[in-house]
């Protein structure tokens, strides 16, 4: 990586000129980019409704919504950007989104005016142009024009310097702001938020319904993810020959990832043999050997910044073993159970409870319950939880686990809508050392996850084309390595 120049703790290695020769040299002589309008996004109208939405909620308030800026992973190397997703939310830019632009909406008339600030090209001219590593366009590469941005998101644009003469000439306004994402940009916001970060609580809420748009890039991103599963079946043998063959999973899926989309929506859970039943394995250090299952949860994420959330257990063989199988179909059971009762007007969270009456009863048919299934699901004692301690489903689109300010009686405890987006995911984990279940169930660990959207009678399996059944499974897995 070649060494910087002007950040903090890097300039005993700068070794770029400062001479006048060398300055004119390297500010002169380029050629002139041609300028381009594009067409707008398909992001950019459904964006515009939205911030319509927040704009009704908050009469009169200036509302601040900052992306959030460039994050230190190591010295002077940072992790790769990415907007809040409030941010892309309220303007449809995704994944080549400038680091500390900010969305301000101003209160005009009924409503508000919508301005995006954010970092234009500076130019050859200019010494921030092959002097600064963080920004500059000699190190990094070109920043689109105020112009392009304004065309591409049907928006009003202004450069980042104006933003804090904006924000002062607006004088004393109420004003809510987007916490956790820019303390610059929060402090710039005098007396933002007197109750709390009401503004990422109601983007959230609104969020928990997605539009047409948003189904459809989620459904992009499952599509993506189901030919990274395919993917990492056909690399399976691969795996089985390396001593970390989990990272030959993990790193089969990240192609796909890169090639088809942004990147991972999280970091890949590749968990074979025992490693299954711990719920984030992300480590990804062990070994995948014949006869044990391999446990993947994994979600591409496509450049509009929406993700999918995908696991399926696959016998690394090709064939589960009968009592492999056995839990398999368990968890498919209680899959399929929680999936038939989504429909608008059931609570959230009596998925989840749908889900845990065939975990309970399983379980207690295997005789691992010392009380009678009906008396595990009481409330005070859920014994059959030890088995799987998480929930059945969460929100899904921009984050993977979306909408997580939303108050509680929205989000659990709220009434499930059409156009909502979750997952399905019940799962079975008996860890190697759990001495409460017989020996030959110690370190299997199955989950089976689905992304869905609810229809105005029901719903959709977005992932339902990826192969569910332990029959489907194996079938699927011959194919793909007969290819």
């Amino acid at each position: 990586m070649s060494e910087s120049t002007t950040m903090q703790g890097t300039t005993n290695r700068s070794t770029t000129p400062t001479g006048s020769a060398f300055t004119e040299q390297v500010q002169t002589g380029w050629a002139e980019r041609e300028a381009t309008t594009p067409a707008p996004r398909a992001s950019a109208a459904p964006a515009a409704e939205r911030r319509a939405r927040i704009s009704a909620m908050h009469p009169g308030v200036r509302l601040v919504i900052p992306a959030g800026g460039l994050k230190v992973r190591s010295n002077d190397t940072d992790y790769p950007f990415r907007p809040h997703p409030d941010f892309t939310y309220l303007t449809g830019w995704g994944s080549d989104a400038e680091p500390d632009s900010v969305l301000v909406l101003e209160p005009a008339g009924d409503g508000h005016e919508a301005t995006l600030y954010f970092r234009g090209p500076a130019g050859r001219g200019t010494t921030e142009f092959y002097a600064n590593p963080a920004i500059g366009e000699f190190w990094v590469g070109p920043r689109p024009s105020l112009d392009h941005v304004a065309a591409e998101l049907g928006l009003r644009v202004a450069d980042l310097d104006g933003l804090a003469g904006a924000l002062e000439a607006g004088g004393e306004a109420d004003a809510l702001v987007v916490t956790g994402a820019d303390a610059a940009v929060e402090a710039m916001v005098a007396g933002a938020n007197p109750d709390g970060d009401v503004l990422a609580r109601d983007l959230s809420e609104l969020r928990l319904v997605k539009d047409a748009h948003e189904i459809a890039e989620v459904q992009a991103a499952v599509d993506a993810t189901a030919r990274g599963f395919d993917d990492v079946i056909a690399d399976l043998a691969e795996a089985t020959r390396h001593e970390r063959g989990e990272r030959v999973v993990e790193g089969a899926f990240h192609r796909r990832a890169r090639l088809d989309g942004n990147a991972v929506g999280y970091d890949t859970i590749a968990a074979s043999g025992h490693h299954a039943c711990y719920l984030h394995w992300t480590r990804n250090d062990g070994r995948v050997r014949e006869g044990d299952l391999i446990l993947l949860d994994a979600g591409v994420e496509v450049d509009s910044l929406y993700t999918a959330d995908i696991t399926r257990t696959l016998p690394i063989s090709g064939e589960f073993t009968e009592l492999q199988r056995k839990v398999y179909d368990a968890v498919l059971e209680a899959a399929d159970a929680a999936f038939a009762i989504v429909r608008p007007g059931i609570v959230f969270k009596e998925v989840h409870a749908a889900a845990m009456e065939v975990i309970a009863r399983r379980t207690a048919e295997w005789g691992l319950l010392p009380i009678p299934a009906e008396q595990s699901l009481e409330p005070d004692q859920q014994l059959h939880r030890r088995w799987m301690v998480h929930g059945t489903s969460h929100h899904l689109g921009l984050d993977v686990h979306d909408c997580a300010a939303a108050r509680r009686d929205f989000y659990h405890d709220g009434v499930v809508r059409e156009g909502m987006v979750f997952t399905i995911e019940p799962g079975l984990y008996f860890q190697a050392d759990d001495l409460t279940v017989p020996e030959e169930l110690r370190g299997i660990g199955v989950r089976i996850e689905d992304d869905i959207v609810v229809t105005a009678d029901g719903a959709r399996n977005l992932s339902g084309a990826i192969p569910r059944t332990a029959d489907e499974v194996e079938a699927w897995m011959r194919r793909v390595r007969e290819r």
